[in-house]
């Protein structure tokens, strides 16, 4: 069943109204704001006789829980994830080459909002997350995401290893990032299907994920930090692939 969350920031706003407008359930705008940006997604929204309410700010911040919300929220319904037998036969119609991106227990909603927002301009064929020991997406999810959520697909499974287990049975090769590994990520051949699998912020992939993976690899790094962001190395191992699949069709900053 569809649950509903609160979305906020004009990026949010317009990504929604730009992909699923249908699954915006009420929409709140700041009565005392009347800038260019502000009343054209009042116009967008009304345009599509969607229900807003103009509230104050105090009454917006509240909705909000206090994020920056740049005088505009909504509430949306958000689909439902699909779920194991989904990716089952997702995986089976897969024919081209390949990029799959496996989440292991990312507790941060706004980590998990940034891993996928690098998958999306990596352009994954699909994200994989645990349903259990996983952040839900929520508001700070889907802001971080900018957007993400609603471009990607995304399936929700209850076990990872199994999970990299089929992968693998698809011929799909499983590299799991950790610290641990003995080789580098830039030395192993991205060319062919790909799944990367990625750990939880604190203490990386499970030891059973790791044993299931056709191999481990690490990011190199110089420097006194030991480790990176687990979004910072999902964009890094993401678009080391497209690199060298020679994807790249525009710049990326």
């Amino acid at each position: 069943m569809p649950k509903s969350i609160t979305i906020f920031g004009f990026h949010s706003i317009q990504t929604q109204l730009e992909n699923y407008p249908e699954n915006i359930i009420k929409a709140f705008s700041l009565k005392d704001r009347a800038d260019k940006r502000l009343l054209a997604i009042d116009k967008q929204l009304n345009d599509l006789n969607l229900k807003i309410e103009k509230c104050s700010k105090k009454h917006l911040d509240k909705i909000t829980k206090n994020n920056s919300h740049q005088g505009i929220a909504a509430l949306i319904l958000l689909p439902s994830l699909l779920g194991q037998n989904e990716l089952t036969a997702y995986i089976n119609k897969i024919k081209t080459t390949s990029l799959i991106l496996v989440l292991d227990s990312i507790q941060d909603p706004r980590n998990l909002g940034a891993c996928l927002r690098n998958a999306s301009a990596a352009n994954v064929d699909c994200v994989i997350i645990n349903k259990n020991q996983s952040a839900n997406i929520n508001s700070l999810a889907y802001k971080t995401s900018a957007g993400a959520v609603n471009q990607l697909k995304i399936f929700q499974v209850t076990n990872i290893a199994q999970t990299i287990k089929e992968l693998k049975n698809k011929n799909i090769w499983t590299i799991g990032l950790d610290l641990s590994a003995n080789k580098s990520l830039y030395s192993i051949d991205l060319k062919l299907s790909t799944a990367i699998i990625i750990g939880s912020e604190g203490k990386g992939l499970r030891s059973l994920n790791k044993k299931m993976c056709d191999e481990l690899a690490i990011i190199p790094i110089k420097g006194n930090i030991q480790s990176l962001n687990v979004a910072v190395a999902t964009g890094i191992s993401l678009f080391e692939v497209n690199r060298q699949r020679n994807l790249f069709d525009k710049a990326i900053f």
